[in-house]
């Protein structure tokens, strides 16, 4: 019998009832004599390119499947566009000033794709950052994931990241989840670490929310800003693990408060030749549209109680978070939630005046920033929080290093 990873298993015969000097016995109720194992040697099938030509390799062997297996943070990066947008810049383009958006969302200035930038290109600098802090090689990642809800390609771009970073034995695939993109990669990639014996998996946020951005709409167009942010998370101990408590969630009623609705344009071919209803129109999707008052009633509400759900899982007391890094959307709901959790300013991460909200960036840009900065620590704990479209939501409470 061999089993969907390809190992050999051994057959086991029906379990046939066997007479005893108590009448029948079930066959699973004997006493058998214990078998040893070779211990499994899973592999994964990837591919190679050489010269231009893409083959089919056989990795190394990844560990063994242990249930118990833990993951821990081990490398950040992050990169950020040329052209910053100040406050002062925008009210030059909407009826705005310096003084009203700080007051209302803490935010000074932002960055904004330009030039021959892409979402890719920022992606791409992000994962080789961590990659170098981290001390691995490109070609030992098992797995990339890209976290974005604006890809250069509609079809995802985790693929061409991975080929121009390096990561020739790597698969990889985008994760949808607009602001809570980066979270929800970051568990993503514990559990296949967990339970796929993956090794290094590199998980990158990356969104270029200017190019849906309202520019004439000054409840929207003060808010966004364009960056990417990776951690490379790596294999260890259970004893190691440095995921220790996660909650995701999310409500699709809340979608209405913050959407780019795909919208249908006339057809370009005007001649159908008589087929009705052909072709289909062109899809396109409207601006950022956002409720800003309900998303801030959602925010303060869900976050921390995401935050308590994932340290009972821990089973920590808010009193042991080191710092407090949620997902930098706006200033007025990162205090919010630091008061509901009586989390002190002072172990409150943010950067959101530099930067504004980069959506799945954001928590991976100011991690590292913190880390690079001395801030955060080898062993601090952090409890992380993503919100945003959908609606989506989840916490995690990890340990750096």
């Amino acid at each position: 019998m061999v089993a969907a990873s390809g190992l050999a298993l051994p057959r086991v015969s029906a379990p046939c009832p066997v007479r005893t000097r108590g009448g029948l016995r079930p066959a699973f109720l004997r006493v058998a004599q214990p078998v040893t194992l070779p211990p499994p040697q899973l592999r994964c099938c990837a591919s190679t390119v050489d010269d231009g030509v893409v083959s089919a390799a056989a990795s190394k062997p990844r560990l063994p499947r242990v249930v118990g297996m833990g993951s821990k943070l081990v490398g950040c990066g992050s990169a950020i566009p040329t052209l910053s947008v100040s406050n002062d810049d925008l009210s030059k383009i909407v009826e705005t000033s310096d003084e009203w958006i700080a007051a209302r969302t803490g935010i000074r200035n932002r960055r904004v794709l330009s030039g021959d930038e892409t979402l890719r290109g920022l992606s791409i600098q992000a994962a080789q950052r961590a990659l170098e802090m981290a001390g691995v090689k490109a070609e030992d990642v098992d797995l990339v994931l890209l976290c974005t809800s604006t890809p250069d390609d509609l079809f995802g771009g985790a693929a061409q990241v991975l080929s121009e970073v390096g990561c020739t034995k790597a698969f990889g695939f985008d994760i949808t989840a607009a602001c809570s993109g980066f979270l929800v990669g970051l568990i993503t990639a514990t559990r296949f670490i967990k339970g796929g014996g993956f090794q290094n998996v590199l998980v990158i946020g990356a969104d270029a929310l200017s190019k849906y951005v309202d520019w004439t709409d000054r409840g929207t167009c003060i808010l966004f800003g364009d960056a990417a942010g990776a951690v490379l998370v790596q294999a260890c101990s259970a004893d190691e693990d440095g995921m220790l408590g996660f909650c995701v969630q999310s409500d699709g009623n809340g979608q209405k408060h913050l959407s780019a609705i795909a919208a249908n344009d006339e057809s370009i071919l005007s001649n159908t030749n008589g087929v009705p209803g052909f072709p289909p129109k062109k899809a396109t999707y409207s601006c950022i549209q956002m409720n800003g008052k309900e998303v801030f009633r959602f925010a303060v509400r869900c976050v921390p109680q995401s935050i308590e759900k994932a340290l009972q899982e821990a089973g920590l007391p808010a009193s042991s978070i080191d710092w407090l890094l949620l997902h930098q959307a706006n200033q007025r709901i990162i205090d919010a939630a630091a008061s509901r959790l009586d989390i002190p300013s002072d172990k409150v991460i943010s950067n959101l005046a530099n930067y504004g909200n980069t959506s799945a960036a954001s928590i991976p840009l100011a991690l590292d920033e913190a880390v690079r900065s001395g801030k955060v620590k080898t062993g601090d704990i952090i409890a992380a929080s993503g919100f945003g479209a959908g609606l989506t939501w989840g916490s995690a409470i990890v340990k750096w290093g």
